[in-house]
């Protein structure tokens, strides 16, 4: 083993101890160490839930715990201790049969807990959005001024800014969903380089962001978060997966609402309770008209529309509170202030509604019923056939009073209106924590749809208050918001950790033994999942941008902004199961469009985007996967749209650059990657490019057949030259760094 591996093994197993070391000498944090504790292996029988609850014990509120089972500063004379310090298989808990025993480590920090007073904590979620000051820096960004002050706990520093070839990628993807094009690129460099100073750099990339924003692009890429969480469809689902033809209207009212800036507040409004505001565009209620609904005959229908507005409770709690409200469908949840009471009277919102279309457009909203209007109640045990008692619609009982603002029970016009109100400590961190998350590949709180007690921590819980109060005071604008994260000395840097290529380590402290000797601690080894932030993150393309990219680059891209889905070549076995058998491939160039607009239907997912992660619509889903398989590099160089995307690029370097094969192949290397090769990259390229060609040449008339559609178009003269560039532009598009974001 060599000495360095073995430093870094000797360095591993100091940071435990080094932060055991920390935490004893702080104090123990409750909502840190002890309440993750207490809700994986205690609060399922000493929790919330009433019904559930064991020995009429409640550990998740102090005055209830304090009772009978903790003794503040007397571990001994505490109950609880006796109980999980117990070698007895008849008094230990959790008991013997639990899949969830407490861990030695876990005992000793509930000891010192009780002997430290047995203090609680609300939950941070629960509290409100507080505005704390900007630790004292010379940082120019608020954010980065948060930022470094974690990173000076650890002795660390900042990753370098990214070389302008990569800024200028990063940001036109995740702001457009598209790369730059090459003379994109060259103009943002030569203004960056010929920058006399970092002020004018700065302003340089800054006029990039405002461009980027201004693209009708950006509502593109940034609705098709929105639509994941909307579980966005054009069809049914179920057996019969009927279609829905004008589905695609609430698609292109969230691409509009975006491009226009409209503040989420009113966008939350419009989708939640458009019907019953004076104006507003009919298809924004379409919001909840985007889930499965199953059109069966023989379905029991009072069946299927309580799992309807389940769906439809579920999803805004998820969505707008980041909470797990459905675990209270059939009983008080087990971690959360969330009673099943709660869970209905959140319902009641809902039990009156209907599906319609709108008479002009078609368009499918959701509407209030203004007769027949039906009493809600709890549903025991979740079950749709058992009523319990009677409830009217409100909020949940953690959270500030919903108000009604008018005569009556509150609407759901109340409901929206309560969810981005500024007491609210919910929505605008949830928010905040989603556009984040896309900027940075994860949130401040990793668990953007659990903010609960089972969710994790923010990793920078002050931060996320600012830019949570920082958001309602920008009056709810997410390019704002966006900017100013973007803008920020945070998001600008290297993804890299060495910061430059062989430099080595950005960033080390020394960590100290217990006999005084010191070693160095490399970055990764401090924070491996780069919570804190020391360098930007590296990002896979999500499923619809790497397709887009493919296209873009290839100049096959069709760039029509909304309208009717597209049907895309499928090939014939996607439809071996399944009613859905009558599919025709869309006309002309309708196949070049980007990946938004191709039509979802439940029981057809186009296999392509699938392959790389792209949700299935049957859920609202605010994290995707990230994956990296086999069967995506099968897809990348076999996939029909990939090589035809390659065989363009081929057709392109063919007709726009010169004869010159050195210049071609710089010229390519280019437009795929956004940046010029390295003198040790052109010679491996140029030297793939040759050997292609010579296998090109002895192949003869198959090896030709790579040029598929464009050998018509290619003279003869220049097909051998044409099709070694098709196989150098699949390898291309089939790097690295082709599919992920830096």
């Amino acid at each position: 083993m060599s000495a360095h591996l073995r430093t870094l093994g000797i360095i591993t197993a100091l940071l435990p101890a080094a932060a055991g070391v920390m935490a004893a000498d702080s104090g123990v944090d409750f909502t840190r160490e002890v309440r993750p504790i207490l809700v994986a292996k205690c609060y399922a029988c000493h929790g919330p839930d009433e019904d559930k609850r064991e020995a009429d014990l409640r550990l998740d509120v102090r005055e209830e715990a304090v009772k009978s089972a903790i003794k503040p500063g007397k571990p001994d004379d505490s109950e609880a201790w006796k109980r999980i310090s117990s070698h007895d298989k008849d008094e230990v808990m959790p008991p013997p049969t639990s899949p969830k025993p407490l861990t030695d480590a876990e005992r000793g920090i509930i000891r010192r807990w009780i002997a430290e007073g047995a203090e609680y904590q609300q939950h941070w979620a629960f509290l409100p959005v507080r505005r704390p000051a900007v630790p004292r820096s010379d940082a120019a960004s608020p954010i980065d001024a948060f930022i470094r002050a974690e990173l000076a706990k650890l002795h660390l520093q900042p990753a370098p800014e990214a070389d302008p070839h990569t800024l200028i990628r990063r940001a036109a993807l995740d702001l457009t969903g598209l790369p730059p094009t090459a003379e994109e690129v060259a103009a943002f460099v030569a203004r960056w380089n010929s920058a006399a100073s970092p002020s004018i750099r700065h302003s340089t990339f800054e006029a990039l962001v405002d461009r980027l924003l201004a693209s009708p692009n950006f509502g593109e890429r940034w609705g098709r978060h929105w639509l994941d969480m909307a579980r966005y469809a054009d069809s049914n689902g179920f057996l019969g997966d009927g279609l829905r033809p004008n589905a695609y209207r609430y698609r292109d009212w969230v691409i509009g609402a975006f491009n226009d800036d409209l503040p989420f507040d009113q966008f939350t409004i419009q989708q939640l309770a458009g019907d019953l505001l004076a104006q507003a565009d009919s298809a924004a209620t379409g919001f909840h008209r985007n889930a499965a609904l199953n059109t069966e005959a023989g379905v029991d229908k009072e069946e299927a529309r309580y799992q309807n507005l389940v769906d439809r409770v579920n999803t805004t709690g998820r969505v707008w509170m980041g909470i797990t409200i459905g675990c209270a469908q059939c009983h008080t949840h087990k971690h959360d202030p969330i009673t099943i009471r709660d869970y209905y009277s959140f319902y009641a919102f809902f039990n009156n509604t209907e599906d319609r279309d709108d008479p002009k457009t078609k368009a499918p909203l959701l509407a209030e019923a203004r007769k027949d209007r039906r009493q809600t109640y709890v549903h025991m045990a979740g079950d749709y056939t058992r009523r319990g008692p009677d409830v009217v619609p409100a909020g949940l009982s953690a959270l500030p009073v919903l108000k009604s603002q008018g005569p009556g029970e509150p609407t759901r016009l109340d409901l929206a209106k309560w969810l981005v109100a500024p007491e609210n400590p919910l929505t605008s961190r949830v928010a905040v924590n989603h556009i984040w998350s896309r900027l940075f590949g994860f949130g401040l709180v990793r668990t953007p749809d659990d903010f609960g007690s089972a969710g994790e921590a923010p990793s920078h819980p002050e931060l996320l208050d600012w830019l949570a109060s920082e958001f309602m005071r920008m009056g709810w604008s997410r390019k704002q918001l966006i900017k100013l994260i973007v803008m920020s000395a945070t998001y600008r840097q290297s993804s890299g950790e060495t910061g430059a290529e062989g430099a080595g380590p950005a960033s080390s402290i020394e960590i100290r033994g217990a006999s005084g000797f010191t070693l160095p601690a490399l970055r990764s080894q401090l924070d491996p999942l780069n919570r804190l932030l020391s360098h930007q993150n590296r990002i896979r393309l999500d499923a619809e941008i790497l397709r887009d990219a493919a296209l873009a680059v290839s100049g096959l891209l069709k760039r029509t902004i909304g309208g009717p889905s597209f049907r895309p070549p499928l090939p014939e076995d996607v439809f071996d199961v399944g009613r859905s058998s009558n599919w025709s491939a869309s006309p002309g160039d309708e196949i070049y469009r980007r990946s938004l607009y191709i039509i979802t239907l439940r029981s057809v997912l186009y296999p392509t985007l699938t392959t790389f992660d792209a949700p299935d619509a049957a859920d609202a889903c605010v994290r995707r996967d990230r994956s990296n398989t086999p069967l995506q590099a099968l897809t990348m160089m076999n996939d029909g749209v990939f090589v035809e995307a390659a065989q363009a690029l081929a057709l392109r370097v063919m007709r726009e650059s010169t004869g010159d094969t050195t210049r071609r192949l710089r010229w390519l290397f280019e437009r795929v990657l956004c940046r010029s090769p390295r003198d040790d990259e052109f010679r491996r390229l140029a030297a793939f490019h040759d050997e292609q060609k010579l296998q090109v040449m002895n192949a003869g008339a198959d090896a030709l057949k790579a040029l598929g559609s464009i050998d018509k178009t290619i003279a003869a003269s220049e097909k051998v030259e044409a099709a070694t560039f098709v196989a150098v532009a699949r390898v291309l598009m089939n790097l690295d760094e082709f599919i992920n974001r830096e």
